[in-house]
């Protein structure tokens, strides 16, 4: 359940906190005051995109928190958590999101994660129903989610292995495809692998060779410059007169001479020893380097061939060693397989064969539970239905063989409806209203409310397109779902927002020349003022309130 909505620095709101109960949470509000800010801080919290304009103006970061209770026995929510290595505190849920132009920081109880992980999180805590959501039954696609989640875990189950088997069936009838070969096809890609094959085995490659071939062609192709250079430096640090070495020499026996006369002379003798000796070590070491400096016109011209080789083989099968011999392995597999191809192709073919029998044998079985699922669906639609005032609706949804296999099975599912009496039930599309739309969807959402185990239903105008005895129908079956589920709703009819169990109001105010958005919890005689407002009175009237009092008992009775 919605504990809480904490909301700061977002759009017209500076900073408001709203506490929701169990039952049905009404919220109403002037036209433009800021109703469809709600809604849209909850979409901010579980990772809907934001944007720089919704920014409060003169704030540099916007927060939105929303706490949800987790009660014991919601095992899916305890084992998404664990497994997202989220602690539970206190059986509660804090998901928070702070937001600044560049910058998104998501939390769950304190622990930063990634919005694709809220959005895991948040689909096991709140189903959220946005204004234009009921346009989505004109769509066949979303008839089919529609049954395979009020199927369950066996739809789920068999879905799952529809898409495994799918898979494989598709990537062994592209490789079936890939591999099809004419005689002559057949013969050039086999003598082409054959040369190739040949070309890399030919080369004697080693793994690291490429790497030490070109340190040591560098080495050749800078001897020159490297013997001069050397030269140089033995004449600056050797032990010739204007060497440093025999400059070094003469300065030791300059300190040997002296130290007899001074305990801390020998300190600095000492040091220029080991100076020295460091010295003699380099002259030596630089002598042997410069004796192993031989150029060899063959061994140039043999590395320089080896090493071109390499490269060339690189440009044709890949940009290291490793990559080639990985070539090489491909091409001998490749070999293997077209040596002996009819038989390769005949095997490739059983098992294709048998992955797509065990496709269509899971399909038939998806089929089998969606049509089971489907008569019972339409009853219990139906009978929502006439609890909106459809009372003399006539639905069916329909599982009929589509036009091939997919990743979702062989089905196309369609929901058809009749409003009216004596006409036929037609596609969705063709027949219902916006109204009509927004009140099926309610239907839907009320059905599969009483499958799921989602605590929290949001409803965005829910009641569009409706008045009078259909706007009470809607109401008593906003309350009924509200028995077993948390319900939010934001509506405009007086109707609706009778029934509430916790009445808000969001109101727009002017603080120091800015403009404010608030929500707040109705008490009392408050509620009745809203009522009337709804009402639409010119003024609130002794009228207009006895309207209001009179609609508020109605809700009250049918509630008990």
């Amino acid at each position: 359940m919605l504990v809480s909505l904490h909301v700061k620095n977002l759009a017209l709101i500076e900073e408001t906190e709203v506490e929701f109960g169990e039952g049905l949470n009404i919220l109403t509000g002037e036209t433009g005051a800021g109703k469809s800010i709600l809604i849209g801080s909850v979409n901010l919290a579980l990772g809907a995109r934001f944007d720089k304009d919704m920014l409060r103006q003169g704030a540099e970061s916007a927060l939105v928190e929303l706490m949800f209770t987790c009660p014991p026995e919601d095992g899916a929510l305890r084992g998404k958590l664990q497994e997202l290595d989220i602690p539970l505190e206190e059986d509660m849920v804090l998901i928070s999101r702070r937001m600044q132009p560049g910058k998104n920081v998501f939390r769950i109880n304190g622990e930063s994660v990634a919005a694709r992980q809220v959005r895991e999180v948040a689909e096991l805590l709140i189903d959220i129903h946005g204004q234009h959501e009921h346009q989505s039954l004109l769509h066949k696609k979303k008839h089919m989610e529609i049954l395979d989640a009020y199927a369950g875990p066996a739809a789920q189950e068999a879905l799952g292995l529809v898409e495994e088997r799918y898979r494989e069936a598709k990537r062994l009838r592209e490789e079936m495809e890939e591999n099809r070969l004419d005689s002559d096809a057949l013969k050039r890609e086999r003598e082409l692998l054959a040369f190739e094959q040949q070309e890399i085995q030919d080369a004697h490659l080693t793994p690291g060779e490429d790497e030490v071939l070109e340190e040591e062609y560098r080495r050749m192709v800078n001897g020159k410059k490297i013997a001069e250079a050397l030269g140089e430096a033995q004449m600056y640090a050797g032990n010739e007169d204007a060497g440093a070495g025999s400059a070094l020499s003469r300065a030791l026996r300059c300190m040997h001479g002296i130290v007899e006369y001074d305990r801390q002379l020998e300190l600095l003798a000492q040091q220029l020893g080991q100076i020295d000796g460091l010295l003699s070590d380099f002259n030596r070491d630089m002598a042997q380097y410069q004796d192993s400096l031989t150029w060899d016109e063959q061994d140039f011209r043999q590395t320089e061939e080896r090493l071109n080789l390499i490269n060339r083989l690189k440009d044709k099968y890949g940009n290291t060693l490793e990559q080639i011999l990985q070539a090489y392995e491909e091409k001998c597999q490749r070999l293997e397989k077209l040596a002996d191809y009819d038989l390769y192709m005949q095997k490739l073919e059983q098992q294709y064969n048998k992955a797509q029998k065990a496709l269509e044998q899971t399909c038939r079985k998806l089929t089998r539970i969606r049509r089971d699922s489907a008569r019972t669906l339409t009853e219990a639609l139906t009978q929502a239905l006439r609890g909106l005032n459809f009372l003399t609706v006539q639905l069916q949804i329909q599982v009929q063989d589509g036009q091939g296999i997919s990743a979702k099975g062989w089905d196309e599912v369609e929901f058809l409806i009749s409003t009216n009496p004596g006409e036929a039930v037609k596609p969705l599309a063709q027949i219902a209203s916006g109204g009509e739309l927004s009140r099926i969807m309610l239907a839907i959402k009320t059905v599969l409310a009483s499958r799921d185990d989602i605590d929290t239903l949001i409803f965005d105008e829910i009641d569009a397109g409706i008045s009078g005895k259909t706007a009470w129908k809607v109401s008593e079956q906003l309350d009924k779902v509200a028995h077993a589920h948390q319900v939010i709703c934001i509506t405009h009819l007086p109707q609706i927002a009778a029934m509430a169990d916790r009445h808000f109001v969001i109101e727009k105010d002017t603080k120091k020349d800015t403009t404010i958005t608030r929500i707040r919890q109705l008490e009392g005689e408050e509620n009745l003022q809203e009522l009337g407002r709804l009402l639409g009175g010119d003024g609130m009237t002794d009228a207009v309130l006895g309207n209001a009092r009179e609609m508020r008992q109605q809700a009250l009775e049918h509630k008990h």
